[in-house]
């Protein structure tokens, strides 16, 4: 399961709050993946949260 943030993100910062070892804000504003989960629960948790569902799994 490999997690990506798509172009709905809005900047807020609450996937970095969630999940700092797996998110992190570019320097434009909005999160990016800066590494994959081994344990994705974190992760899991930061896309159910994501109020503009912009946290996905492929």
């Amino acid at each position: 399961m490999a997690f990506k943030v798509n172009e709905n993100c809005i900047g807020c910062g609450l996937c970095t709050g969630i999940a700092p070892d797996v998110f992190e804000l570019s320097d434009e504003g909005h999160a990016v993946v800066k590494a994959q989960p081994a344990d994705p629960a974190q992760a899991k948790e930061a896309e159910e949260q994501c109020p503009v569902s912009a946290i996905e799994e492929d």
